[in-house]
């Protein structure tokens, strides 16, 4: 027999659900359904927000809220719901930057369920091994597009940021473990011209791979970095799949 004593005692707002439903057998039967349907909806939306399209990320949210309201996740809900306002406001550095609470208490959810069912817990996934002796180098004045790289690929490299061509040079001169960096074009003080041209006269483009990333709209400012021997160029606004693909192809010539 199903204790919902395993629900109420990790904050499950049980009884609300059951003004709803009307008796525990139709809550059960229909939070089977749910257990049973959540690990599809859970990979949509981690794929949503990987290729940044709000739009249906917003819709599965929406979905992932309704349930949890339906089922007293009370805490699921609220962060489902701050997800579809953010999302539909196409905020995806908050859709990022907090990606991590939704998902944790996701699956915090999912375990309370399973054990109520009597099932094994979901298994933690496994980190990948931060690669310490390695870093990339982000050079950007943009505290939003720099957090943002800075937590896609925190889990792996060291990422180290600088705010402007002056910084990045003087990492540069210091720093043995840089791998790749990822270039702005546009910063005030050194800009992005001019750390290649300095990438050039010292012979750094073997040593260090260089991908610009840029919110020049400007083909002639491309065709110009293009005349460096760097190897992508990715413009802003980018997505988590985008700029894993330029890092990925950057740090592979290395």
């Amino acid at each position: 027999m199903k204790d919902v004593n395993i629900l109420r005692a990790n904050g499950i707002n049980l009884d609300k659900s059951l003004e709803l439903f009307g008796d525990i057998e139709t809550y059960n039967e229909t939070l089977e359904t749910f257990l049973n349907e959540i690990d599809d909806k859970i990979t949509k939306i981690k794929n949503y927000k990987e290729v940044a399209d709000m739009a249906n990320y917003a819709i599965l949210v929406h979905s992932l809220k309704s349930d949890a309201k339906y089922f007293g996740f009370d805490k699921l809900a609220d962060l489902s719901y701050q997800h579809e306002l953010e999302s539909k406001a196409n905020n995806i550095y908050y859709v990022y930057d907090h990606f991590d609470e939704l998902m944790n208490e996701t699956y915090r959810i999912l375990n309370i369920v399973r054990k109520y069912f009597g099932q094994e817990p979901i298994k933690k996934e496994v980190q990948p091994q931060l690669v310490k002796d390695k870093a990339i180098l982000v050079v950007d004045d943009s505290n939003v597009i720099s957090s943002f790289i800075k937590k896609i690929f925190n889990d792996v490299y060291d990422v180290i940021i600088a705010k402007d061509g002056v910084e990045a040079l003087t990492i540069i001169k210091t720093n043995g473990r840089i791998i790749g960096m990822l270039l702005d074009l546009n910063m005030p003080n050194v800009n992005g011209f001019q750390v290649l041209e300095y990438f050039k006269v010292n012979d750094l483009f073997k040593k260090i791979p260089v991908s610009i990333i840029t919110g020049l709209g400007n083909d002639d400012f491309i065709n110009k970095a293009r005349e460096y021997p760097i190897i992508d160029v990715l413009r802003k606004p980018f997505n988590e799949r985008d700029i894993k693909t330029v890092v990925e192809k950057t740090i592979k010539i290395n």
